[in-house]
This record gives structure tokens, C-alpha cells and sequence, in this order.
């Protein structure tokens, strides 16, 4: 059985049914959702605040690149445009991390890299994660972190922005 952690989120358009987009086509193999929370955006560029949520999923049929075959499905459908890195989006779909039977997949692939190589510096991924599985753990230069750990050691700039990650009374239905 593979399971992933997919990070989740939207910041342009009807928010929240980008996201649900996703949560109703995955169906059944979706197994847990984090509540829904508003985000500044990151990364320095000019933009409005996010909705993201974290997803944890299985899928005897997928892979690495079957579930990055999946996320550009849905931000294809989404009307995705990466135009400028790290700029406003309709949806945005990350796989922080997969593992198969078990076993976390690892890739330095460019196009797929695994764990997802940024993830424990972002507070709009940790937080969400948390709230989803309080026993998260998260491979970060070839060691596991629990992600309570990586959250209590974001630096100062990530940590100022741990407030900026407010829970919301949004719900995504599975």
C-alpha cells in the first residue's frame, strides 16, 4: 500500500472548492484531513492569503510519480499557471512525503523530489500536518524528525509567520 501526506492549497478563485476539488478526487483513498487554515502567502511575492489544508492518503496503484501524475491533475484542472515561483495560484498540490508498504520512497529526482526538500521549513505544512496526525514524522537530511519537533525548531522569520497560520471554521468533506 503507498500512502502519502499532500499539502494542499489555493489562494485565487472560489478558495475552498480548489481544495475540495481535491478531496472529492481522491474518494476513498483519502483516509484523513486537517481542518482548513488561512495563510499569508510565502515566499516574498505580493499576493492574497492562502487556504491550505494537509491530506493523508493511500493508493495501492500509485507511486512517487503516480501521485505528482495526480497533483498536476488536479492543478491542470484547477487552471494552474506557474508563471512566477512561489506567486499566487488556483491550487497548488505538494507531496511532502510517500511511503510504500511502510517503507518512506525517497527521490533527488528535479522533477520529484522526496521527502519534499522545503517542507519542514514551512509552518502553512507542519501546522495542518499536526492537526491531521499528532505522530507525523518527517525525514530531513537522512534523519526522521517528529514534526512536533521541526515546528518548535522553524526559524525566527518561519516562526514569526507561525501565528500568520490561523485555523478556520472551513470544513473539506470527504
Amino acid at each position: 500500500m503507498t500512502s502519502a501526506v499532500l499539502s494542499i492549497g489555493s489562494n485565487l478563485g472560489d478558495r475552498l472548492s480548489q481544495l475540495q476539488s481535491v478531496v472529492t478526487g481522491l474518494g476513498g483513498a483519502v483516509r484523513a484531513i486537517s481542518p482548513v487554515y488561512e495563510t499569508d502567502a510565502w515566499g516574498g511575492v505580493e499576493q492574497g492569503p492562502f487556504l491550505n489544508a494537509v491530506l493523508l492518503v493511500d493508493d495501492a496503484d500509485l507511486d512517487g510519480p503516480g501521485w505528482l501524475r495526480r497533483a498536476h491533475e488536479f492543478e491542470n484542472a484547477a487552471d494552474r499557471v506557474r508563471e512566477q515561483r512561489w506567486g499566487p495560484r488556483t491550487l497548488d498540490v505538494d507531496i511532502v512525503s510517500c511511503h510504500d508498504n511502510g517503507a518512506e520512497l525517497r527521490s533527488d529526482d528535479p522533477t520529484l523530489t522526496l521527502p519534499h526538500p522545503l517542507a519542514h521549513q514551512r509552518a502553512f505544512v507542519l501546522v495542518p500536518w499536526l492537526a491531521a496526525d499528532r505522530d507525523a514524522t518527517l525525514t530531513v537530511d537522512g534523519r526522521p524528525f517528529p514534526v512536533t519537533e521541526l515546528l518548535a525548531a522553524l526559524d525566527a522569520g518561519e516562526r514569526g509567520l507561525l501565528a500568520a497560520v490561523r485555523r478556520t471554521d472551513l470544513v473539506l468533506v470527504p
